[in-house]
């Protein structure tokens, strides 16, 4: 495993890392294994957005004899409340949450304490502004509870002003070529050659967050980086053909400030797979060829399973139904049956879309304007 230094933290991180939000539905065997898979990768970095107790402590539990060689990201502002995730400000709240997540990794500290998920600018320039809950960010940080703070973001805008604020160390930033990208030059050097003013395929305010934080040093660790398993799917793709998850995580690798690829694991096999990206060929790695003729243009209005939608007023996960039609649609599209076991796998939730109440409140949170209660009919159409 190579490791890079995270910006002006100075902390060495593996560039291939841990997300753990596959992880929720896992046992504590399962979790352990997939843990234990990653440490034997060299793997160092994980991030913990999730606040359900039960996830945080099979990972506190899996790492609790070697703790001091991970990374932990953890949020503040992700709550557990009734049963659900809930993203707040409310300091009271942030400090239960944050003091249960120390419990439960058995642990004093966090390394990156994370202002967690802001995609509003106008949102971002209230906490700034100040109150109790940057107050307490800036408790934590004082005390050495956390010792670097740090944001996580899909806005670019408000990467932007969070660096030029002062206030964080680090960004967590969704990367992958569909976000990236608007319309697609012709020619691919102007794409992926460098970053000069003559870049027509990239996102100006992406491409301004990536040099800003270059340029004050500010080290980014990467979320979505396959764009929510769609750009691995050639049906799903928005470029229309099928990159891997080495060319993926290459892309991002190679995004200036960028240090760290956190990579949501389901299996030990899926571990393995994406550590392989430190063996890599430069063939396996080349994304820039498979995106060379492609109509690439930025995703919009497509779930990618992020959960930032919750909670749900019924208590549907939003996100695992979305997955489940998704995974279901491809295949009756194709003219075949409804895969029985995306079936099987959709009746055993908890609440399926037809408790959806078209409430409306989860739309506002989510980051990529899906139209949810579009797609709660949708589903409630395909799977009854």
């Amino acid at each position: 495993m190579r490791y890079r230094r995270l910006g002006r933290t100075e902390l060495q991180v593996s560039e291939v890392g841990l997300g753990c939000e596959w992880l929720e539905h896992k046992d504590e065997a399962e979790v352990r294994a997939i843990v234990e898979r990653a440490e034997s990768h060299g793997m160092n970095t994980m991030d913990v957005w999730m606040s359900d107790p039960r996830v945080r402590s099979m990972l506190g539990d899996a790492i609790r004899d070697t703790r001091d060689r991970w990374f932990i990201q953890g949020h503040i502002g992700s709550t557990w409340q009734d049963g659900q995730y809930v993203r707040t400000r409310d300091a009271e709240a942030c400090k239960l949450a944050f003091d249960d997540m120390l419990e439960r990794f058995h642990t004093d500290h966090i390394d990156l304490g994370m202002i967690h998920y802001v995609d509003s600018p106008e949102e971002l320039r209230q906490i700034l502004a100040g109150g109790a809950y940057l107050d307490y960010v800036h408790e934590l940080h004082a005390q050495g509870v956390i010792d670097h703070v740090g944001i996580s973001t899909h806005n670019p805008i408000c990467g932007l002003m969070a660096i030029e604020s002062g206030e964080v160390d680090m960004l967590m930033f969704s990367v992958n070529p569909a976000y990236d990208m608007k319309p697609a030059s012709d020619d691919i050097e102007t794409l992926f050659g460098d970053y000069g003013d003559e870049i027509q395929g990239m996102d100006a305010d992406r491409l301004e967050l990536y040099r800003a934080s270059e340029r004050a040093d500010i080290g980014i660790t990467v979320m979505k980086t396959f764009a929510g398993g769609r750009l691995l799917d050639p049906e799903r793709s928005p470029f229309g053909v099928a990159l891997t998850p080495v060319q993926c995580m290459h892309y991002a690798l190679t995004r200036p400030a960028v240090s760290s690829v956190l990579i949501g694991y389901a299996s030990v096999d899926q571990v393995d797979e994406c550590a392989s990206y430190e063996g890599a060929s430069a063939e396996d790695l080349d994304y820039a060829t498979a995106l060379a003729t492609a109509p690439a243009h930025p995703i919009s209005g497509l779930c990618t399973y992020c959960g930032h939608c919750a909670p749900c007023t019924t208590g549907i996960s939003i996100a695992n139904v979305n997955k489940f039609f998704d995974l279901a649609e491809v295949q009756v599209a194709k003219g075949e049956p409804l895969p029985a076991l995306v079936a099987d796998h959709y009746h055993a939730l908890e609440h399926t879309a037809d408790e959806c109440i078209a409430c409306g409140a989860c739309e506002p949170r989510c980051p990529f304007g899906v139209p949810i209660i579009e797609r709660m009919e949708a589903a409630v159409a395909l799977f009854g």
